[in-house]
């Protein structure tokens, strides 16, 4: 079964027309605060491992991976203000190779990872355009500005003009919309709005030779993820196929990634997170880059729920392939980041 099918399945099995996260209560990550939390036995205990000969990873994991990010940043300052120096020089000195990735990437807040995957996306020759779709594409309004101000702060240029030496054409155009963070986060659906928003749609692209994707990417990138899903829903009394085949037909390659991100994110944001851990894992070798940054950066939000979509989609759960495609120290903060006791 596609993910569109999926997805479809999940929004039309709800009352009403809603994303599912954003209108449920409770708290839906996997990393929980520590409640006998103590930043300054926690540094100790980091730093015994560090010194430890031949590095006592098994602490490591069992601080940082079982610690919520805000108590981390405190473990940090216990760390430099007890050791003198940052805790991150530390580790990067003692680790290696993916667990070493996970590890820092944990100890940063989460607008500094997202600046620092943005960066890297960016770095050298070549683009990871599907890393700007992913983090651009799924963030909201308030991460996205706080990306913004942090990826000043970190590396001294504005996010804007990086993707503007990167990317060009409706890509960059469509990013650099996202990057306003003002797209709209009404819950409020405005029925009259979205017919006309789908008929937009469908004179742009599949209702006439040529496509105009300045109508695509004004409308996905301007519109609420509620409206969104109501005017997905709306598109498919025009199209004998709906939006989502539409899309591929009329487009492809990373504009396309870009949209269906987009798209994707609005009807299911765990279920577009899912296929994203699958594919990463899927055929030979595995896209760890992805894999890390997916379960660190949802694991204070909504992996839970990105675990649960795992399990119905592809009807093993996320652990078991996490299990069978990763290894050694690597394998084991991964699986801790999951819940693992």
């Amino acid at each position: 079964m596609s993910l569109f099918k999926n997805l479809f399945q999940v929004v039309n099995d709800e009352t009403g027309f809603k994303p599912a996260p954003a209108v449920e209560s409770g708290y839906f990550g996997t990393v929980k605060a520590d409640p006998n939390f103590n930043a300054t036995n926690d540094a100790a205990k980091l730093k015994k491992a560090i010194e430890t000969k031949g590095v006592d990873e098994a602490t490591i994991v069992d601080v940082i991976a079982k610690r919520t990010n805000a108590q981390r940043q405190q473990i940090k300052e216990s760390y430099k203000q007890t050791a003198g120096k940052p805790l991150a020089d530390d580790l990067k000195k003692a680790l290696k190779s993916d667990f070493e990735e996970v590890v820092l990437a944990l100890l940063m807040t989460p607008s500094q990872y997202d600046a620092f995957e943005m960066k890297r996306a960016m770095k050298g020759v070549g683009t990871n355009e599907a890393v700007l779709n992913e983090i651009l594409g799924t963030r909201s309004n308030k991460e996205i500005a706080a990306l913004k101000i942090t990826f000043k702060e970190v590396y001294g240029e504005m996010l804007e003009e990086n993707i503007k030496n990167d990317v060009k054409g409706d890509l960059e155009a469509t990013l650099l919309a996202l990057c306003k963070a003002t797209r709209s986060e009404d819950r409020n659906i405005d029925e009259g709005l979205a017919k006309s928003d789908a008929k937009a749609l469908f004179e742009a692209g599949e209702n006439r030779i040529g496509t105009v994707c300045s109508v695509l990417i004004d409308i996905l990138t301007n519109r609420s993820e509620a409206q969104l899903c109501k005017i997905l829903q709306l598109y498919g009394q025009l199209s004998k196929d709906g939006f989502a085949k539409d899309l591929e037909g009329e487009l492809s390659g990373s504009l396309e990634d870009c949209l269906m991100t987009l798209v994707k994110s609005a009807w299911n944001k765990p279920a577009y997170f899912a296929e994203r851990l699958h594919l990463a894992m899927k055929g030979l070798g595995t896209n760890t880059d992805t894999l890390t940054r997916i379960i660190v950066s949802r694991s204070e939000i909504d992996l839970l729920k990105i675990m649960q979509e795992y399990k119905r989609m592809y009807g093993k759960t996320l652990q078991e392939d996490v299990l069978k495609e990763t290894a050694g120290d690597y394998e084991k903060i991964m699986l801790a980041i999951c819940g693992a006791p």
